[in-house]
């Protein structure tokens, strides 16, 4: 496991004991949680690509973002799959120096945003407690309320990535009951351990197609054509 004066965040660099928390992040910071079985195929893929699309967005990692990952049943300090690496490469994203994680309390406790794989995993994470219930959602569920929030309800980019984060998950918990899914398969990215790399790709195509609204709406700022 990442010990809690590092994380895993796209953000870096050093703070001031006036600057930062109990645990050494700074204060003024949203953390995403993204959640899979063995934290070695769907949530490294997760992770990344929200990195490299921030990136891609802003131009630069930070703005007091931290994303990571970890599983259910994570293999701890295990590297992600090999397949997965090759879809996060074609993807351009940076797949080195991955680490699986087993999903800890620690984790969801500090979690602004926990964004899960499927709906098994959102009510494992909400089972644990620590009043995670209002900022965990599968993936394509907060894909769906994300769509339906105006951006211009939302604190522009100019107030800070952070600020604008905590006012996106708030509006789609609030949406939560009234946007259900067509069916159970809708809010279900299944999981690719052991298939072929074409089956990996396609999964790799279906988070980007979840992820690219979200950090638009996160960073308003659209993708790249």
């Amino acid at each position: 496991m990442t010990a809690p004066g590092t994380g895993r965040g796209i953000g870096g660099g050093s703070w001031s004991a006036e600057e930062t928390t109990t645990f050494g992040f700074p204060r003024d910071t949203f953390r995403i949680l993204h959640v899979s079985t063995g934290n070695v195929c769907r949530s490294p893929i997760t992770e990344r690509l929200t990195r490299h699309f921030v990136a891609e967005r802003l131009g630069v990692l930070g703005g007091g973002l931290i994303v990571e990952s970890a599983g259910t049943w994570g293999h701890e300090g295990a590297p992600m799959e090999s397949h997965a690496e090759t879809v996060l490469a074609e993807f351009g994203a940076d797949p080195s120096g991955f680490v699986g994680r087993e999903l800890l309390d620690e984790h969801v406790i500090r979690a602004d945003l926990v964004l899960t794989a499927t709906r098994d995993h959102r009510a494992q994470v909400i089972s644990m407690g620590h009043s995670a219930g209002l900022r965990t959602f599968t993936l394509k569920e907060f894909t769906r309320l994300v769509r339906a929030i105006d951006p211009a309800t939302l604190p522009p980019l100019e107030d800070g990535v952070v600020m604008r984060a905590r006012a996106l998950v708030r509006a789609a918990a609030a949406l939560r009951g009234w946007l259900l899914a067509p069916n159970a398969e809708a809010d279900e990215v299944y999981d690719p351990y052991g298939a072929p790399l074409t089956f990996f790709r396609s999964i790799g195509d279906e988070i980007r197609d979840a992820l690219d609204p979200v950090v638009t709406a996160l960073t308003g700022v659209p993708a790249r054509t």
